[in-house]
């Protein structure tokens, strides 16, 4: 089993150590929390059997049995906590988004590689095996024309934040907002698959405090256009289609799940997949990320650093229309 430590104690944490002890692969030891959360990380631990909870970052940082650090803080602290860590020598797993900036990526995509450390980002979408189905398939339809992307979910928070209360994904200045929040997921999916675009355009409606309620990111690629709709402000049915001319991928569902999808090729019966092999989305992740560091596979960390980095590219290269 792989000691990992966890930061916070947010609404992702529960989740996220529940897939952790589900996949076997890793054991919780350590819970931190900021002063102020002392008693939700003690609760914590107490819910899920984990010995320690603390809110010294230096007892983590320093405690040699610990093998990696979960970094699932509030995404303006991404960054600096997985900095942290890596520069104490620990593997490092970050909640998405990676960062808030293509040079932040960069300047942990670079501590980790001198170190030949471990450095993952979470983001489910692209360690289910749906994903790898779908990126197996895409030679079936031929020439991609068009790729639409909408994950679009009403915010528990949204009430109140119309009647004034900013929760950090409300609040511009800690990076909250529909692209850094639910459009990740659709962006990672997109550049997974085909890399850096040509552009990249971003409509968005903007609430009271100037914050990205909900947007469409357009990315023009050399032959084709993608388009990533991501709303916290509405409701819709969330899909993802990848349309080519010789057939289409129909994922049904949220992109942070994936949870089935059709192929249809022209001339023959539309074919559907289901191979997601765990109820919770998360639990692949930590399979695989055990998995990888159990057969110390550094190439894997290479490549889902390369697609980190080209997301915060993406993020960072928008040219916002208002």
């Amino acid at each position: 089993m792989i000691n990992i430590a966890v930061l916070g104690t947010g609404k992702i944490i529960p989740e996220a150590i529940g897939a952790m002890q589900a996949s076997k692969k890793f054991r919780v030891v350590n819970i931190w929390a900021r002063p102020h959360s002392r008693d939700k990380a003690a609760a914590l631990a107490k819910q899920f059997n984990v010995d320690k909870f603390t809110t010294d970052l230096d007892e983590i940082a320093h405690a040699p049995t610990i093998d990696f650090v979960y970094v699932g803080l509030v995404n303006s602290a991404h960054h600096e906590y997985a900095k942290k860590f890596l520069e104490a020598g620990k593997n490092v797993i970050v909640e998405k988004p990676f960062t808030t900036s293509a040079a932040q990526a960069k300047d942990l995509i670079d501590l980790a590689l001198s170190k030949k450390l471990y450095l993952f980002e979470a983001v489910t979408t692209l360690h289910v095996p749906n994903f790898y189905a779908i990126r197996d398939a895409l030679p079936k339809i031929g020439n991609v024309k068009l790729v639409m992307c909408n994950y679009s979910q009403y915010s528990s928070r949204y009430d109140a934040y119309k009647c004034g209360e900013i929760s950090p994904a409300f609040d511009p200045k800690l990076f909250g907002g529909a692209l850094m929040d639910i459009n990740i997921y659709n962006l990672n999916f997109v550049i997974a698959l085909f890399g850096l675009p040509k552009k990249v355009f971003y409509h968005a409606n903007f609430g009271w405090n100037g914050v990205d309620t909900s947007g469409v990111v357009t990315l023009d690629y050399e032959n084709f256009l993608a388009q990533c709709a991501g709303a916290k402000d509405s409701d819709s049915p969330s899909f993802l289609s990848i349309q080519g001319d010789g057939g289409y991928i129909l994922v049904h569902g949220t992109p942070n799940e994936l949870n089935s999808f059709e192929l249809k090729i022209r001339g023959e019966e539309v074919k559907s997949f289901s191979l997601n092999k765990f109820n919770h989305r998360m639990i692949h992740e930590f399979v695989e990320f055990g998995e990888v560091f159990e057969r110390e596979d550094y190439s894997a960390v290479e490549r889902g650093l390369e697609i980190s980095l080209n997301v915060m590219t993406v993020v960072d290269a928008k040219s916002l229309v208002k």
